[in-house]
């Protein structure tokens, strides 16, 4: 694994326990972690900009889609100071999926995303 790979990995890593955190102060923190403090998240449903936002869209999320996790599909691959990945909402009771997209992340300087350009392949109806 070059170190690019791993790079990128660890700020896929990150981004997912930002999106499955929970808890009073822990999705704040995980998205400090996985976030530039003036990163960008934008897919069909959001466009927004800084933490205390990411972190709203995220708790929306969670009270739409309780007792779901998000799990990484595939491989992370990138290039430059850009990932893609797809991933799944999991039903952690049942293991269904209803929700399912593709990602494009931008790295800044220390691994942090700057922006993440989401897609949505899988809504429910």
């Amino acid at each position: 694994m070059s170190a690019n790979t791993e790079r990128y990995e660890t700020a896929v890593t990150r981004y997912f326990e930002a999106w499955n955190a929970s808890g009073p102060d822990t999705p704040a923190k995980a998205v400090a972690a996985a976030w530039a403090p003036d990163g960008t998240y934008t897919d069909p449903l959001a466009d927004v900009r800084g933490h205390e936002e990411i972190a709203a869209v995220i708790a929306s999320a969670h009270e739409r889609f309780p007792g779901f996790a998000f799990r990484l599909l595939g491989a992370v691959d990138g290039h430059h100071d850009i990932a893609r990945f797809a991933w799944e909402l999991v039903d952690e009771t049942d293991g269904s999926a209803p929700v399912a997209g593709f990602d494009v992340i931008v790295l800044d300087g220390e691994g942090r995303i700057r922006s993440v350009h989401g897609f949505l392949d899988r809504v429910p109806a």
